[in-house]
């Protein structure tokens, strides 16, 4: 039987569109609002916060029927190298803006003069293929690919939204601040482009932008992604429930949202395997057995994070499961063993550099499962 209500309703760890896709209307609007009057736009949060989902939903927005407007997707992902970024762009750029494969080799024919690139394909040319290009003509001519969005544009009378994610990955080629220099000097001078750009490290992004003496420092307008709310949250997951033929109370639905500190992408998780194991009713046995599973299917991953730390960073997340606020005081220095004061500051900054925890208007886990994990199974609390 082939039922709708058969299917997951909650989605996490791919591009969560549609139905799956919960609030964040203000961002939504700004988006907007910033792509069609070509404002650059960088999105900061911590991780699984949901920036892709949101970029992507934008850009698919009802509201959004400007037909010359061209949204080219680009992910760093797996880029490590200033040569890989530019193939991955000129790619992108010409996918986006040509359809056949016939017009993107002509199309590459006019748009380069110094850069010849060499098109490969694979059975089906129109989708499958790859470009490559000389280092060395690079290296001679790279505002020929720096501008070549804008030169696109022009020539075909459009608007371009160039969206980039996992920017901060630039941050690791190897001259990454020439290399910046050389993006900022060319896109900021774009008419007909604008660039949204963002990425799964909140930190490194922070440095790229924030910083004044960073080649992109006021680049654009910076967004900071909040927590969606829990009265949000309450009302997703019961509507989730609801359209699959069970039921879940506005209290649980709270518990779920709570237990998970609001995280986009825990939160879905968590009502996942809440809605796995709700036969038509939840209870609160339920949750609890749901999350025990998540517990028990992480603990693998937890171990080994946890048995690469030192027991300076173990014994500051042990305070920070306490609920302690004052980390420098002489009672939490006494209390947790964690030495002087310049060494609080140095544990802090080497667990935000491994990504455990951020300061998101406080100082919180990034992932709200491994805190309780600690909590239940590590400290056994």
């Amino acid at each position: 039987m082939n039922d709708d209500r058969d299917k997951a309703p909650f989605m996490f760890g791919k591009i969560a569109s549609g139905p799956d896709f919960t609030n964040r209307e203000k961002e939504t609007t700004q988006l907007l609002q910033n792509f069609h009057v070509g404002i650059n736009t960088i999105l900061i949060s911590p991780r699984r916060w949901g920036k892709s989902s949101l970029v992507k939903k934008v850009t698919e927005h009802p509201r959004n029927k400007d037909k010359n407007i061209r949204y080219c997707f680009i992910d760093l992902f797996n880029i490590r190298t200033e040569q890989e970024f530019y193939e991955a762009y000129v790619k992108e750029l010409i996918k986006v803006t040509s359809t056949k494969w016939e017009e993107r080799v002509e199309q590459a024919k006019k748009l380069f003069k110094k850069i010849i690139p060499q098109f490969t394909v694979g059975l089906n040319p129109d989708n499958d293929f790859s470009i490559g290009l000389d280092w060395k003509e690079i290296k001679k001519a790279p505002e020929e690919i720096l501008n070549l969005a804008e030169t696109i544009c022009k020539a075909k009378k459009i608007k371009l939204v160039v969206c980039i994610d996992e920017f901060q990955n630039i941050s690791f080629f190897d001259d990454p601040l020439a290399f910046q220099k050389k993006l900022r000097a060319h896109w900021q001078h774009h008419k007909h482009t604008s660039y949204c750009l963002y990425g799964s490290k909140r930190h490194l992004l922070m440095e790229l932008f924030s910083s004044p003496s960073k080649p992109f420092y006021k680049f654009g307008d910076v967004i900071f992604l909040e927590k969606i709310k829990e009265q949000y949250w309450v009302s997703f997951i019961k509507k989730r429930f609801r359209e699959t033929g069970k039921n879940i109370l506005p209290s649980q639905a709270l518990r779920i949202a709570q237990a998970m500190e609001n995280h986009p992408y825990f939160v879905q998780q968590l009502s996942q395997q809440t809605w796995l194991l709700t036969q038509k009713e939840c209870t609160d046995k339920t949750i609890d057995r749901a999350l025990q599973n998540l517990l028990d299917h992480s603990t693998i991953l937890y171990q080994r994070e946890t048995d690469n730390l030192t027991n300076n960073q173990l014994n500051f997340l042990k305070a920070m499961c306490d609920n302690v606020k004052q980390f420098s005081s002489a009672a939490s220095i006494s209390t947790y063993k964690l030495g002087t004061s310049a060494n609080v500051i140095r544990i802090r900054e080497a667990l935000e550099n491994k990504e455990i925890i951020d300061t998101v208007g406080s100082l919180e886990f990034i992932d709200p499962l491994y805190k309780t994990w600690l909590i239940k199974v590590y400290f056994r609390r």
